[in-house]
């Protein structure tokens, strides 16, 4: 697993606002102690709201807001797509300034207060994954609002899914969806989708597979002591 990738599990694993014990991360991401002090430390400086100490244990408290900014999402990705954009270009001296903008960014970036924390910093995610997944936001977008259902080719496999809601972790975007095809809640990495298109046949929310149904059982799942 990168150490990108062993990361978003961590932050994903910490969102539901538990403590977490280092060992149990340890054990839930293959690593060792000395690894995941090091990755809380790393997500700390990156931004992310970590709470927590050796012996004691972690977990991810809200996010710090930006004031008077009051971004949307989609705003969000538009500044992000122009700072990717400059961070790749040839022009040394503005692609250290991009980076070091976008990371100021993830650090205070704010979160949609009408649903759970779910816009946490991510300055350590590269630019050029980010940039794989902004091509697919806009189709995401669209089913999302016209309530469509997608095609998704993710890992090597074919998948049919409802979107529901989009959420954003500083250049790594995330969708939720009822998958069809596995017949359960998914949070799909936007940047790990290969192929997608929109399906003619539409949804209606059902009991079970609604956005609402996703967070009672989000709500549920912090709610339960934490398994030993």
């Amino acid at each position: 697993m990168r150490r990108a990738d062993r990361l978003m599990q961590l932050v994903q694993i910490l969102r539901d606002g538990s403590l977490h014990k280092a060992a149990d991360l340890a054990a839930a991401t293959q690593v060792s102690l000395r690894t995941i002090y090091r990755d809380m430390e790393t997500l700390a400086a990156s931004g992310v709201p970590i709470e927590g100490e050796r012996g004691i244990g972690y977990r991810v408290i809200a996010a710090i807001t930006l004031p008077p900014l009051n971004l949307t999402m989609t705003e969000v990705e538009a500044l992000h797509l122009g700072l990717s954009a400059v961070g790749h270009s040839d022009d040394t001296e503005l692609s250290a300034a991009a980076r070091a903008l976008s990371a100021k960014l993830d650090a205070v970036m704010p979160e949609d207060r009408s649903r759970a924390p779910a816009s946490y910093g991510f300055a350590v995610y590269p630019f050029a994954d980010a940039a794989r997944g902004f091509q697919h936001l806009p189709v995401i977008r669209q089913a999302i609002r016209t309530r469509q259902k997608l095609e998704v080719v993710l890992n090597d496999q074919h998948l049919t899914v409802r979107p529901l809601q989009l959420d954003y972790w500083g250049r790594l975007w995330t969708c939720v969806v009822w998958c069809e095809t596995s017949k359960e809640f998914d949070d799909i990495r936007v940047d790990q989708i290969a192929k997608m298109r929109i399906l003619p046949s539409l949804f209606v929310d059902e009991p079970g597979k609604s956005l609402t149904d996703y967070n009672t059982r989000r709500s549920a799942a912090k709610a339960s002591p934490p398994v030993k």
